[in-house]
């Protein structure tokens, strides 16, 4: 299983090649960018 952090590490790194904010993604994915920032810090991740 993978760690939540290093799992926030890899969203945060894609998020950043396609030079999309937190909130563009969130809004792709239909959550909030504090949605997004909780995945990138290992915080939630549901």
């Amino acid at each position: 299983m993978v760690e939540p952090l290093e799992l926030g590490r890899f969203i945060s790194t894609c998020r950043k090649e396609k030079n999309l904010t937190q909130k563009q993604l969130g809004e792709e994915l239909g959550v909030t960018d504090r949605a997004v920032s909780k995945w990138e810090n290992g915080v939630s991740l549901r």
